[in-house]
């Protein structure tokens, strides 16, 4: 069976590890990172942001879970030596862990050379989701986007909000739009957008599974919080409980 993809990931960067594509970073360049625990409004706020600022939404789980989902029997990824079968990946996906990271991370990074070289700035929700993706992710959008472009806000609600928020989240299956749950949706069957059927990630979002997240972004996520600190980048702290206009609201304040 032919292997998904055979190139590497380096384990260490120099200056002179990521290509420039024959350009330097643009003057008008953006990159803005969306971080939370699960059911945080990092999607919703992601896509408000791309519509505000004309940047592309880079959907890490939505991406990664679109090739597992399609993946054919033993296909993988070859990482520094290593094969990464989609088929483990898509197993620790559906118990609520995180995907292996050079798994993710060699994904993640194919997807922002792709999309620098088309000329696209970015907003990403999901990613980075572990230290060893940020030590890895953060280099080369400094490197081809420029430090002073990237902007990271970070979306806090409860413990409690996360599991509340997760067991009673719908998306459409199309092209994935959060439904905020209120009186007047909790009837709605399809997407308002673009009319596709609305749909419960079945065993992701169970309550246990959503425990186990939780677990995951206290114990791998949270900690790129120092690395962001010692690479000069600024995290915006918002508060992610009110309404989703609201938390945009502040967002957009923070970025000024």
């Amino acid at each position: 069976m032919k292997p998904f993809n055979k190139s590497k990931v380096k384990t260490t960067y120099s200056p002179s590890t990521f290509p420039s594509f024959g350009r330097t970073p643009r003057q008008k360049s953006k990159v803005i990172i969306v971080m939370g625990p699960p059911g945080a409004g990092k999607g919703i706020q992601a896509i408000l942001l791309s519509e505000k600022f004309d940047l592309f939404y880079l959907e890490t789980s939505g991406i990664i879970e679109k090739k597992i989902n399609e993946a054919k029997k033993n296909e993988f990824v070859l990482v520094e030596g290593k094969k990464y079968y989609f088929a483990k990946q898509k197993e620790l996906w559906k118990r609520g862990k995180l995907f292996e990271p050079p798994f993710t991370t060699y994904l993640v990074q194919e997807k922002i050379k792709e999309l620098f070289k088309e000329g696209k700035n970015l907003v990403l929700s999901g990613s980075p989701r572990s230290l060893y993706e940020g030590e890895r992710v953060i280099p080369l959008l400094k490197k081809i986007y420029g430090t002073r472009n990237i902007k990271i806000i970070l979306l806090e609600i409860t413990p409690q909000e996360t599991i509340k928020r997760n067991s009673q989240r719908r998306i459409c299956q199309l092209m994935r739009h959060p439904i905020l749950w209120t009186k007047e949706t909790v009837n709605l069957k399809k997407c308002p957008l673009d009319g596709s059927k609305l749909v419960k990630r079945k065993g992701l979002d169970d309550p246990e599974t959503i425990k186990v997240r939780l677990k995951e972004y206290r114990e791998r996520t949270l900690p790129l919080l120092n690395y962001f600190k010692k690479k000069k980048l600024k995290v915006y702290k918002i508060n992610g409980s009110p309404p989703p206009a609201v938390v945009f609201k502040n967002i957009l304040k923070v970025l000024k």
